[in-house]
């Protein structure tokens, strides 16, 4: 089995040995298209358009992931929530391009049920999730006589059904609660969070709340000052907030 294992260290030794379109040919068969690294083209993320439209969900569905993203993360007095964020919108793009399609996941079978350890184990793609449990938690709720849909619910009615369904306290026809539940917090985090050329933290609004720099590219001078508050305002991979507003 060592002798099959591909090292680093093996790889640069082979490497010593052997033209520069070889290497070529082999980093691209083992790491894809971006293999070897380009700088400023490999791997560039691309900006989502943020037209205010949706790309993949519906409009029913689009009124859940509202309803829902609104609950888990509320606007308070410390600043905006997941809507005013721009979390809908990271999510529905992310659903409608690769990460929805699963492009990089094994998806064959078998089908055993995995383990709550071993992450999401599913026949369906994430897209393939949130149109079949979007559907079903709106059919659940009907069917408990609470309202037309879960978007229609009062905040705390919606509260405590995301709440049953984050315990796995819920039949969905179709789609595991539970495992739903994990993946839309999951996802609802990573809009609020990441950088915002994906859709979300709109404003940087997630990294204000916490003071997080962002994409600068040198904060070394920072290092050493203990128990200071970081002055600069946060950068994304575009820029600051009042530069791509300009753009815009």
């Amino acid at each position: 089995m060592d002798e099959q294992r591909l090292s680093r260290r093996r790889l640069l030794t082979a490497g010593a040995a052997i033209t520069a379109a070889p290497v070529a040919a082999a980093a691209a068969a083992l790491g894809g298209a971006d293999v070897p690294f380009k700088e400023g083209q490999a791997n560039a993320p691309t900006a989502v358009d943020n037209t205010p439209r949706w790309t993949w969900f519906t409009d029913a569905e689009a009124a859940f992931i509202t309803a829902a993203v609104a609950r888990l993360i509320p606007a308070d007095d410390l600043g905006p929530g997941a809507v005013e964020a721009g979390v809908p919108t990271f999510i529905d793009r992310q659903l409608a391009g690769p990460f929805g399609r699963g492009d990089r996941w094994y998806m064959q079978g078998p089908w055993a049920k995995g383990l709550p350890t071993q992450g999401f184990q599913s026949r369906l793609t994430p897209a393939g999730m949130y149109r079949a449990a979007i559907k079903a938690v709106d059919a659940a709720v009907v069917r408990e006589s609470r309202g037309a849909s879960f978007a229609r619910l009062s905040a705390a009615d919606q509260d405590a059904f995301l709440k049953r369904m984050e315990s796995g306290d819920v039949a969905l026809e179709g789609a595991d609660a539970k495992a739903f539940f994990t993946e839309l917090l999951q996802n609802t985090l990573e809009g609020f969070w990441s950088d915002p050329i994906y859709g979300g933290n709109k404003d940087m609004a997630g990294w204000k709340l916490i003071g997080f720099p962002g994409a600068r590219y040198d904060n070394t001078e920072f290092v050493e000052q203990r128990d200071q508050k970081y002055p600069l305002p946060p950068v994304g991979i575009k820029g600051r907030v009042e530069w791509i507003r300009s753009q815009g």
